[in-house]
């Protein structure tokens, strides 16, 4: 069930490659759980809940991505086309698991790399002004990863009660 060992982590030692294994985890779980599943599978809802897996899928890459712009910019970099939010939770017409999963590997390997060649991970912006984020609020590359990580983890959980919904398989037990 666990992923291979990402390059990004490899080589690394201490509080980085800690928080990269840790990510790496859960986007294995993640990634398991869409295993063996054909493309009208991914984007079938299963639940009373508008998720389907490779809407999480493509959920999670692009939360990841936008959040290791923020890292690198601040909020002005992580500002993306707001276009229809529940969007990034479906499949559009054309987009296969396999494009998804493909994506997403190419946001981890990015991410891991960034993470491994950051000066330090107490670099730090203000978060963008949204209801959500306490006012003059600033978050260091390490909460950032820290969020991703949850964010992962909690889509991984989504998914696999998705995943039992649409023909009883389970990531773990």
């Amino acid at each position: 069930m666990s992923a291979p060992q990402r390059a990004g982590a490899a080589g690394l030692d201490g509080e980085r490659a800690d928080l990269l294994q840790t990510l790496d985890k859960h986007r294995g779980f993640l990634r398991y759980t869409v295993r063996d599943l054909t493309d009208e599978q991914a984007a079938r809802r299963t639940t009373a809940s508008e998720l389907c897996l490779g809407g999480l899928i493509k959920h999670v890459a692009g939360t990841e991505a936008g959040w290791m712009r923020f890292v690198v910019g601040g909020a002005d970099a992580m500002v993306s086309d707001p276009g229809d939010w529940e969007a990034q939770f479906r499949m559009a017409e054309g987009e296969t698991l396999a494009g998804l999963l493909a994506g997403y590997e190419q946001v981890a390997a990015a991410t891991d790399a960034l993470v491994a060649g950051l000066p330090d991970l107490d670099l730090a912006h203000p978060l963008p002004a949204a209801p959500w984020f306490e006012p003059g609020a600033v978050w260091s590359a390490r909460r950032v990863l820290l969020h991703i990580i949850a964010e992962t983890a909690q889509h991984a959980g989504h998914a696999d009660i998705i995943r039992e919904s649409l023909d009883g398989a389970r990531t773990m037990g």
